[in-house]
């Protein structure tokens, strides 16, 4: 284990440290002199820094190591535009014999084990046959099942961490069944949550998460939705007599799911579960930034900037603390104006005595 993590900034603000970590993008870049620094980004499994190497950049520096790459860095930590940088003062390659794994890539805190259960009892409880029968025989594929259980949803938006993809999706099932519940004349509960499972499956071959979180060269060529579209298509015909109109509801779901034409989607969404599918997914992914950045910042009211969501966040949970512990406070307006009463009935009683 780490003596450093990335979340560990706050308290070595302007300190020194050594410490390892996994390249996750290198950069030579030219300084106005003509000169060469590097410009990285460094991750462990607590989060991203970046990284810039000023001096001493020279080939047998640059080439010393890739992306990817697990590195041990010696560098002063600071505060750049507020957030947090690493000045580079040395840099080595590390050997995979000295790097333990579970120190370079996040993790959901929940249980996968318990995630896929859940799934599994929400696909047993579908009426429909045909769609119970495809999404059992994506679960039954033991590559499928491996790669479901670890991939992140996404590179970098949201629950990008190991087991990512199915912490979302089981998030997922259970927003659709209370949401299907609240218009059950108009969601089919079975296609819905089937294309909740089936939206983001091909994440599992779009990124490559053994070291870092980064699109393989098929993600990058062809995307998650056009995989998708293919895995569907070799299940499918596992399944005797599975519906040619379902089939194409599904595809709908999958290549619509995005909403938006700027947001990657070859078709708005144009039936009521695939309008759902893309509300829920896209209100699941923005809580997960928000939680995600809260736990960043734990101590800010105001978060930094968030890329994804384009604005910076109130935490509300710590804002509604405080109105509630200064509510909780006696008021000295209150306590002043209730012994003055006091005082005057007491008076009163004191002159009627009389």
């Amino acid at each position: 284990m780490k003596d450093f993590y990335i979340a560990d900034c706050s308290r070595c603000e302007n300190q020194v440290i050594t410490s390892s970590f996994v390249v996750t993008s290198k950069q030579a870049k030219p300084k106005k002199t003509g000169e060469l620094y590097l410009a990285l980004t460094l991750a462990d499994r607590t989060g991203q820094i970046e990284a810039k190497m000023w001096d001493n950049v020279n080939t047998e520096t640059i080439n010393s190591f890739e992306q990817d790459d697990f590195v041990k860095i010696r560098g002063l930590i600071n505060r750049f535009n507020g957030r947090f940088q690493l000045t580079v003062h040395k840099i080595r390659t590390m050997q995979e014999a000295e790097a333990d794994f579970s120190d370079y890539l996040p993790r959901t805190s929940k249980d996968i084990d318990a995630l896929w259960s859940t799934l599994s009892g929400f696909v047993e409880g579908f009426h429909d046959p045909h769609l119970r029968a495809l999404i059992q025989a994506f679960m039954a594929d033991p590559q499928i099942e491996q790669a479901y259980k670890n991939a992140p949803a996404a590179k970098t938006l949201h629950h990008a961490f190991i087991g990512g993809l199915l912490d979302h999706v089981v998030s997922l099932f259970q927003l659709a069944d209370l949401a299907c519940r609240n218009y059950p004349e108009l969601i089919n509960r079975d296609l819905l949550l089937s294309g909740v499972f089936l939206h983001d499956i091909g994440k599992v071959h779009e990124l490559s998460f053994a070291r870092s979180f980064t699109y393989t060269t098929r993600g990058q060529l062809l995307g998650h939705m056009i995989i998708e579209l293919e895995m569907l298509q070799e299940k499918i015909a596992q399944v005797s007599g599975f519906p040619d109109k379902y089939k194409t509801l599904l595809e709908h779901l999958i290549i619509s799911h995005h909403g938006k034409y700027e947001f990657g989607s070859p078709k708005m969404p144009m039936f009521p579960e695939a309008l759902m599918l893309h509300y829920l997914d896209d209100l699941d992914s923005k809580m997960e930034s928000m939680r995600a950045h809260f736990q960043r910042e734990p101590e800010a009211e105001w978060t930094s900037y968030n890329p994804s969501l384009e604005r910076p966040l109130l935490n509300s949970k710590k804002f509604l603390q405080e109105i509630q512990c200064s509510e909780s406070k006696p008021k000295p307006e209150a306590a002043t104006v209730e012994a003055n009463g006091t005082a005057a009935a007491a008076a009163a009683s004191a002159g009627e005595e009389k």
